[in-house]
């Protein structure tokens, strides 16, 4: 099976493709339009450079590439992918060949996170609304919602949230996926220094938390244009 899974930054990304990867028959792939998004669109993010030498710049052949052959002969391939970095001029129709799932988390919450790592945030850098349109087109061909995690779910019971999340992917759980060694790993990309300094600290996922942040006036503002296409997904969660 080839699982594609949808979010923005800071969404608990990083942390569930350590899980999949634990266990133990699947493959995976840390964000693989990166490189692409930064070299099309000129953005400028932490590490820009080495990102966009360490990846294939050319959408159609990541996109392939997504629905080739799964690496190291595994049973499964689980793909991280960020929505942001689907722009309109990437192809989409690989999509098709693949389970997608959409990864949420409420938007207070990763513009807090994000803000640490970036400041400045906008709401194409948060990819609410990009996540609201994929969700939207695989519904489309589907002709039925996708599958939605929320990862404040998953924090308040992993083993019930990734159990419940196998079972409708079709494939075992494995209570392997709670646990993985700290520190950084091989599949990890080349922007993990910057961005994974907290999950490199981990051995499994974190406790649940607790209140929503406080945040200045021009983040709530961020906050509350995101928060209708989080709450919109939200509907058909797990």
């Amino acid at each position: 099976m080839k699982i594609a899974m949808w979010s923005g930054p800071r969404n608990l990304s990083t942390a569930m493709m350590y899980a999949f990867a634990a266990r133990g028959d699947c493959a995976v792939v840390d964000e693989p339009f990166y490189g692409a998004y930064l070299s099309a669109t000129g953005i400028d993010h932490p590490m820009r450079a080495e990102v966009i030498a360490s990846q294939n710049p050319d959408p159609a052949q990541v996109a392939a590439a997504c629905t080739g052959p799964v690496p190291q002969a595994q049973s499964h391939f689980y793909q991280k992918h960020m929505t942001l970095h689907m722009i309109p001029a990437f192809p989409r129709g690989f999509m098709r060949d693949l389970t997608n799932v959409f990864l949420i988390r409420h938007p207070a919450r990763v513009v807090a996170s994000y803000a640490k790592k970036r400041e400045g945030p906008t709401l194409a850098d948060i990819g609410f609304v990009q996540q609201a349109e994929l969700f939207d087109e695989v519904a489309n061909t589907l002709g039925h919602a996708p599958l939605v995690i929320d990862s404040a779910d998953i924090r308040a019971n992993p083993a019930q949230a990734l159990s419940g999340l196998c079972a409708a992917l079709g494939i075992p759980y494995t209570d392997r996926m709670l646990h993985w060694p700290a520190g950084p790993k091989p599949y990890d990309g080349v922007w993990a220094p910057h961005w994974y300094n907290a999950v490199h600290k981990s051995t499994g996922f974190e406790d649940p938390e607790g209140a929503l942040p406080d945040l200045p006036a021009d983040y709530a503002a961020l906050v509350d244009q995101a928060l209708p296409h989080y709450e919109r997904l939200a509907a058909f969660k797990l």
